[in-house]
């Protein structure tokens, strides 16, 4: 297994984030989903504009997971207005873990998870919560391994399809 670090993503890595953030979405749910659907949603949530956009949001944080000087992974997490639904508390949304495949199964997610649960410490969030489609099994299984349980449901825009989100909380013992 290569050496992992955690970086915090900075305004000027915008084209790293673009990149990464197009190959790990592409790879993860192009089998799943039309063409059509597909390419709509990267060209408008990974535009370089919209993406330099979150980066300025004081309410989002990103970090790359970097091998070998490679992107092979991203994060990024949400506080206050920024979260994509209004809950009650001091609560911290997981908004993104996404991983190369080439490096799934050498606890990458987990690296990037664990930096999620770090800055929520910091935040002194009450929870952590997240939304994950319903066919993305991997993904629900591995946020059930980490504490997570489902609370509810919204949709999620996917080019055309609306698809269901399942979302899911831990609470954190943060004192």
């Amino acid at each position: 297994m290569a050496n992992i670090t955690i970086e915090q993503v900075k305004t000027a890595d915008v084209s790293r984030l673009h990149h990464i953030g197009r190959a790990t979405f592409s790879e993860t749910f192009s089998d799943l989903n039309t063409p059509e659907d597909m390419n709509q949603y990267l060209v408008e949530s990974f535009s370089i504009n919209k993406l330099m956009s979150e980066l300025r949001n004081p309410g989002s944080q990103f970090y790359f997971a970097v091998a070998d000087g490679k992107d092979i992974g991203y994060l990024k997490v949400n506080f206050r207005d920024a979260q994509t639904e209004k809950l009650e508390g001091n609560t911290l949304e997981i908004e993104r873990i996404y991983v190369l495949k080439d490096f799934h199964g050498q606890q990458v997610g987990q690296l990037l998870y664990n930096k999620a649960i770090q800055v929520a410490s910091e935040f002194k969030a009450d929870y952590v919560w997240l939304g994950v489609w319903e066919e993305n099994q991997r993904a629900i299984n591995f946020y059930r391994k980490n504490g997570f349980a489902a609370f509810g449901s919204h949709a999620f825009q996917l080019g055309a399809d609306e698809q269901t989100d399942i979302l899911m909380k831990k609470v954190l013992n943060i004192a």
